[in-house]
Formats: C-alpha cells, sequence, structure tokens
C-alpha cells in the first residue's frame, strides 16, 4: 500500500491501495489521525483523495462493512466535514444518508441526498462529494461492475447498456422502497455477530437479493421477455427439487426458466400462487424436517446449513409448515 500526503494546506491526502479488504461486520480500530481514516475506508471501498473542509486534527471515522459476494454493504460516517474525489474503479457505488446530507456533482449539475434518497455513482467514472457532512452516517452499497452487469443481463433478459441507465439520485419512496428496505434491513446486521452473514450460502442469496432489487428498482418495464408459461415454472420447480442447497438467486432460476425475473415471478404467480423464493424456502424446509428426523444435528446447525439466516425466522416459518417446532421434531 502506498500513501502520499500532500503538502497544501487543505489537509489533502491522496490513498492509492493495490487490494481491498473487507471488514467483515467488524469495527475499525481507533483512528489516529486522517491517514489511518483514509486507509481503512479504501481498503473497504475505493482508492480516493479526501479534503477534510472543517480542519480538524482527526475524524471521527465510524466504519462497518459485510462483503457478500460482488456486493459490500456497510455503514460509515467521517464525523467531520469532507470532500473526496474518486474515479470509482471496477464498481458503482450507492450511498444512502442515513443523516445529515451529502453533496455531489451529478452529470446534469449538482445532486443532493438526504434520509430518503440516495446518490449513485458509476464505474470507472471520475467522480466528486463536495461536501459530506459531519452529521452524515452514510449506508453505502458497493457493486462490483462485473458482478451487476452480469447479473443485470440475467434479471432483465437482455444486454446491461440498452436497457439500464443509472440515474444520478435514487428517490427511495418510489420504485427503490423494497430494495431499500432490505439494504437496511442487512445493515442492521452489521452491529451484531456476523456468522450468518459469512455463511457462503446466506451471503451469496443475500448479495443476489441486493442486486436483484436494486436492478428492478431502477430497470424499466419489462416488455421484451417471453410471456408467463408453465413450462417456465416446471423446469424452474424440477431445478430446485434436485439441488436445493445450491447458492440460488432470482437471476439463476430467471436463466434456467428462460425469462427475465420479472415474467418469472408473474409465472410463478399464475400457476403456483407462491413465488420462486418462497418454493425453494419450503423445500429447503422439508430437507430441513428431514435432517432433524435423523437426529444427531442441532437446530441452529440445521439452520445454518439450509441458509435460514436467523434462527428464530427458522423456527417460525418451520412451525407454519408443520404445525410443531424444530425441537420437537428433533426430540422424536
Amino acid at each position: 500500500m502506498h500513501i502520499a500526503r500532500s503538502l497544501d494546506e487543505s489537509r489533502d491526502y491522496v490513498i492509492q491501495v493495490s487490494a481491498a479488504v473487507s471488514l467483515e461486520g467488524v469495527s475499525v480500530p481507533e483512528i489516529e489521525d486522517w491517514d489511518d481514516a483514509s486507509r481503512v475506508v479504501a481498503d473497504v471501498y475505493f482508492p480516493h483523495r479526501l479534503t477534510d473542509l472543517g480542519k480538524v486534527d482527526r475524524p471521527e471515522l465510524e466504519l462497518v462493512s459485510a462483503d457478500l459476494g460482488g456486493v459490500t454493504i456497510g455503514r460509515m460516517s467521517w464525523g467531520a466535514d469532507v470532500a473526496i474525489e474518486c474515479d470509482y474503479p471496477g464498481a458503482y457505488e450507492v450511498n444512502i444518508p442515513l443523516s445529515g446530507r451529502l453533496e455531489s456533482q451529478g452529470r446534469s449539475g449538482t445532486v443532493v441526498s438526504e434520509p430518503g434518497s440516495a446518490t449513485v455513482f458509476r464505474a470507472d467514472t471520475p467522480s466528486l462529494i463536495t461536501r459530506w457532512d459531519a452529521e452524515c452516517s452514510v449506508l453505502g452499497i458497493k457493486f462490483d461492475r462485473d458482478h451487476l452487469e452480469r447479473e443485470a443481463d440475467r434479471i432483465l433478459g437482455g444486454p446491461l447498456r440498452s436497457r439500464l441507465e443509472l440515474p444520478d439520485r435514487l428517490d427511495l419512496r418510489g420504485s427503490a422502497q423494497e430494495w431499500h428496505r432490505l439494504v437496511a434491513s442487512l445493515s442492521e446486521q452489521l452491529a451484531g455477530p456476523t456468522r450468518v452473514l459469512t455463511n457462503p450460502l446466506v451471503s451469496a442469496q443475500l448479495g443476489g437479493a441486493v442486486t436483484t432489487a436494486f436492478v428492478l428498482a431502477v430497470a424499466p418495464a419489462d416488455e421484451m421477455s417471453p410471456a408467463p408459461r408453465p413450462g417456465m415454472v416446471r423446469r424452474v420447480l424440477n431445478a430446485l427439487q434436485e439441488d436445493p442447497g445450491r447458492v440460488w438467486t432470482a437471476a439463476d432460476m430467471a436463466e434456467i426458466a428462460g425469462t427475465s425475473v420479472r415474467r418469472l415471478q408473474e409465472a410463478f404467480s399464475e400457476y403456483v400462487g407462491s413465488s420462486p423464493s418462497a418454493c425453494l424456502r419450503d423445500i429447503r424446509l422439508d430437507r430441513a424436517h428431514a435432517d432433524l428426523a435423523a437426529g444427531g444435528i442441532t437446530v441452529a446447525d440445521v439452520a445454518f446449513r439450509w441458509g435460514f439466516s436467523h434462527p428464530g425466522r427458522f423456527a417460525a416459518a418451520f412451525r407454519k409448515r408443520y404445525g410443531v417446532t424444530p425441537t420437537e421434531i428433533l426430540r422424536g
């Protein structure tokens, strides 16, 4: 890692990082100075040029994050007024203020985001945050470029560049509301134990869910994909039954069905009366029931094995489906 410090009076630091390091659900260590703060943030997100606008001796940086495979989610604040220049190499970034105000320069002028909205930064595009104020705490979602573009192709059933145009600012009270609720819920888990988030089955599915919900929030209406047909449903259900332990995403299922995620959801609603994810959950509950009946395992291990992110929610879903608790099945 190379750190170059400028000598002007604006407290301007340039950080160049050779490899990103994720701080999975772990609070950052005590920050001694601006060099430390910039290095930690660059490791998780991007190399950048940071300017201390408030001329304070040291920031009060707070940062927790988790890597979901192609998607990084984290919460951070500087505790000081700063400006940031960044090229966003190889990844897209969406910054959602949880408090305070974020001002940046977009393609059409100044972009201001406060709680209820988000600023979107494009991959490999020079961008400037002119003021990230001292009161601003941000929920930041980073999408690796290859991941987002590949998944968008599968989710929409067509090429990303011709069908997905990302805005400078995203209204989280409109079409992006569902996506916002999802990432906000995930960010709350960063404050506690992260065993669930580091389970590859769970983290990959969560990363896929975050990506799918984002693409559907910013994409135009689905017009080109085939109309819902029962064959779509049949192919997906067969695949889920054959391999329920696979890390399934909505895009995986849509690719098997030969359609977009929206069309697949419509097909399941019409012919099954349930969503693809609900069908996968029921199949996994059946497998979990079989594991518990065989014995020699704990309820928590069964939940973890089959990708349930919370033992309490697993128990509730299990009881709703079978009328008994997992513990009752385990005890025979």
